[in-house]
């Protein structure tokens, strides 16, 4: 079945959970965690639950949006239906595709780290074999890049079971550190928020499920409980993870490295991180593939509704894919990466979700108070919009009066 605007319903409940699941944890968790151990040290763990917090309340206010409007291009058309203004949907959909290209330019640096454990290519190559071939992917069929992801999502949660299984014994340790793990002053909470600022690029990727919804079955229920489920698991493991992280490898060791999980595999085993290594390079080129499909649609989404240039909505009659706008974001996301490093792109993405986040839980709240709810679609607690909104600011301003 096809929507009216050409693309392809195919998306169910489990490959769309397998879809944001492959984002949340290839983005973050196998990237990030040595630069949080950077500014947070033992606080690490805390930092992380920081950002959880923070991020959930945004989550249900997007389940509920997903559920009223289940559209490409899904942040911009909240926006607009909460404000009424054009420029400023224009203005979000600009900015959640810019995330989303920063992101796996993000993530494809994290690759080119994980690749020095099995061959030294110099990194420009191997991001431009690697961002290239997965434009192709993109290009090819939402069906096939979906189910790709969700076969490499597997991997990602085996290898972060793997982490878990090796090095799981370092949890007996936690008594001996507990002094170390909870944050009893009050000058630990510039770093544990600064650090949380980072760890929130860990728990990112549920927002760009949504803006697949006109190729997801049956949406106005899917949507919500694949946001909801994608980002509980996703919690759960950067939870456990990070917390045998710090108990495995003091965190200035982790802090150090280019490829923190497999790190902590050799430290637990006295062996090379073959196995963890390639399944977090499958993890880095998973999260993005997941973020250029989620440009790409957002690009669509908006040239659909004459909001970007209409040659963006051109759909192959071959693929049902957007094709001109795939090639536009994967040049874009190639850009990015040869031109920033890890940490620069993690924290301008970080910065631009936040931005998004807030005009969303605002939109959400606007929204409420004009339109009621159509009795197919759940609705949650008038507060956690308005604490996905102040969450968002406090993260966002936490790093602006760091830097």
């Amino acid at each position: 079945m096809a929507t009216s605007s050409g693309l392809k319903r195919s998306l169910t409940t489990p490959l769309l959970v397998f879809y944001g699941l492959g984002n949340i944890l290839g983005a973050g968790i196998y990237v990030l965690i040595g630069e949080v151990s950077a500014v947070a040290g033992y606080l690490a763990p805390v930092a992380f639950a920081v950002a959880a917090l923070a991020v959930s309340f945004t989550a249900f206010s997007y389940a509920e949006l997903s559920a009223r409007y289940p559209l490409s291009a899904g942040e911009a058309v909240y926006v607009q239906e909460g404000f009424g203004r054009i420029w400023l949907s224009r203005l979000i959909g600009v900015l959640i595709s810019l995330a989303g290209m920063v992101s796996a330019s993000t993530i494809a640096n994290g690759f080119a780290g994980y690749l020095r454990i099995f061959v030294e290519v110099p990194d420009w190559l191997a991001l431009s074999l690697l961002l290239l071939g997965l434009g192709a992917l993109a290009a090819w069929g939402i069906s096939q890049s979906v189910w790709a992801a969700s076969l490499i999502t597997l991997l990602e949660i085996g290898g972060l079971l793997l982490v878990l299984v090796v090095a799981g014994d370092n949890l007996t340790h936690l008594p001996d550190h507990l002094p170390d793990l909870i944050p009893d002053q009050p000058g630990h909470w510039p770093a544990i928020l600064t650090a949380a600022f980072l760890a929130f690029y860990a728990f990112i990727g549920f927002e760009d499920m949504v803006n697949v919804a006109e190729e997801v079955v049956e949406p106005e229920r899917t949507m919500p409980r694949a946001i909801i489920i994608a980002l509980a698991v996703a919690t759960l493991l950067n939870a456990s993870v990070v917390l045998v992280a710090v108990l495995s490898v003091p965190p200035q060791q982790l802090a150090g490295s280019d490829a923190p999980l497999a790190l902590i595999y050799q430290v637990a085993t006295g062996e090379r991180a073959w196995v963890l290594g390639a399944i977090s390079l499958l993890a880095v080129v998973n999260g993005a593939l997941i973020q250029m499909i989620m440009a790409s649609r957002v690009f669509y989404g908006m040239a659909n509704r004459q909001w970007l240039p209409r040659w963006l909505a051109k759909i192959n009659p071959r693929t049902r894919t957007p094709v001109p706008a795939t090639v536009l974001v994967t040049l874009l996301v190639l850009f990015f990466a040869l031109a920033f490093d890890l940490v620069a792109l993690a924290s301008l993405t970080s910065s631009l979700i936040l931005v998004i986040f807030a005009l969303v839980n605002a939109s959400l709240l606007r929204i409420r108070r004009r339109h009621p709810a159509p009795r197919d679609v759940r609705t949650y607690a008038a507060w956690i919009p308005w604490f996905g909104l102040l969450s968002s600011l406090a993260l966002l301003s936490a790093q602006l009066l760091h830097d």
